[in-house]
């Protein structure tokens, strides 16, 4: 299945993650960027976070200093699932 640009490919990314949210200490949230390599990290408020293996993956106890990839900014967060 391909979609046409990138709007197309975030409602794919949507499909596929689903809502629910895994918290984590500092430390093992650094270590789990470690393993799944975001291309890149959310940050809202106190919580830094990225999909990974269906799941949103998050921590409250990072700052944007700790990570090497880039750090997206937004405004909203919501963990109600994705609908047009």
């Amino acid at each position: 299945m391909t979609f046409a640009g990138d709007g197309g490919a975030t409602a794919a990314a949507a499909q596929f993650t689903s809502s629910y949210r895994v918290k984590f200490k500092r430390d093992e949230f650094l270590r789990l960027v470690e393993v799944a390599r975001p291309e890149r990290i959310y940050h809202r408020k106190r919580m830094h976070f990225f999909a990974y293996d269906g799941f949103v993956m998050y921590t409250f106890e990072c700052t944007d200093d700790d990570f090497r990839v880039p750090i997206h900014h937004a405004i909203e967060f919501s963990n109600m699932a994705w609908a047009e």
